[in-house]
């Protein structure tokens, strides 16, 4: 009985099972050369406007003829950037759906909001940062303080309210970082984004503002309000008569807001791989790079583009956070 022939059927399935192997890895490779074999989609936890949008906008636009597909630019605003990032967080991890993120819904929400539908640690895999913009204090035009040193020193004598897009927001852990390391006493005024902040600072309503610098920087060219200080570690050339905080007396002092690429957690590291080539060289071409620091953005470095960068950049961010909503006194609800 056992000397009998193998039947031509079992002959066949032992190969295929030998071969097993061999054959699951070049389909993987496979797989991932052909990749992508549809259009992608960018989610912006945000809604249309803004710096979020913008870039992932530009983004889109020069990394889909590398890839050789349109990517969709998809907004899904809501609790402060942590709907879409769940979103994305929770999708099917084939590099078919992107997150453009940003501060709020991965290093600043973690300690304002109590029940997070994701770790942004844990369940992103980062492709690389874009770039960052800088945080400024702005003055309006009837402001007496003329400079960052006076407004620290006036705020000690009298009130000075301070707005920015909400409580728990970058601008506002900026904000938070001033007072504790200078003494100030700049008094916080949430608002909810920049539609109702812009007209209330132009107005009178409140003396200063903690935003982006892309933000002020119109406002500023203008004449309609001043910029004081900006939290970057030089002055930008695209309004070279502002001092840094540094300059202004304030050691070490920066603080940005950033935007970059992440993918959902267990991505293919060839799809991954692929997704961070596009990037980068979307980056690497000068029009796109001068647009987006048209747009009062510091393009990131070669370092920080690719995803073992950006994923240090984020934990470090994160730390710093955390430090400042503890400044603020602010606890997750």
């Amino acid at each position: 009985m056992n000397d009998r022939p193998c039947p031509a059927p079992r002959r066949k399935f032992l190969k295929l099972a030998a071969a097993a192997p061999l054959l699951g890895g070049w389909t993987g490779a496979a797989l991932a050369a052909a990749y992508p074999q549809r259009p992608l989609t960018f989610v912006v936890p945000f809604g249309p406007g803004g710096n979020v949008d913008g870039v992932g906008r530009l983004m889109a636009a020069a990394m889909g003829p590398l890839l050789g597909q349109t990517i969709v630019v998809e907004n899904r605003a809501g609790a402060g950037g942590s709907l879409g990032a769940s979103l994305v967080a929770q999708a099917a991890p084939d590099g078919y759906m992107l997150m453009v993120g940003s501060n709020g819904p991965l290093t600043v929400n973690p300690f304002v909001q109590a029940k997070l539908a994701y770790d942004p640690l844990k369940d992103f895999a980062p492709i690389g940062l874009v770039g960052t913009v800088a945080h400024v204090l702005i003055a309006n035009n009837a402001f007496a303080a003329k400079t960052l040193q006076d407004a620290v020193a006036l705020s000690k004598r009298q009130f000075v309210g301070c707005a920015s897009s909400g409580v728990g927001s970058a601008t506002h852990l900026t904000l938070a970082r001033l007072n504790a390391q200078t003494g100030a006493r700049i008094e916080h005024v949430p608002f909810r984004g920049g539609n109702t902040l812009v007209p209330a600072l132009l107005g009178g309503d409140v003396q200063l503002a903690s935003m982006e610098f892309s933000t002020a920087l119109p406002l500023h060219q203008s004449g309609r309000a001043r910029i004081l200080a900006i939290a970057a570690a030089r002055r930008s050339p695209l309004a070279p008569d502002i001092p840094t905080f540094m300059e202004s007396g304030v050691a070490g002092f920066t603080a940005q807001s950033y935007v970059g690429l992440l993918a959902p957690a267990r991505i293919p590291a060839d799809v991954l791989a692929r997704l961070e080539q596009a990037a980068n060289a979307a980056l690497d071409s000068g029009e796109l790079a001068d647009r987006l620091r048209g747009l009062g953005l510091d393009v990131a470095d070669a370092a920080q583009r690719r995803g073992q960068g950006f994923a240090a950049f984020l934990r470090a961010e994160y730390e710093r956070s955390g430090e400042a909503a503890r400044l603020a006194g602010i606890k997750p609800e």
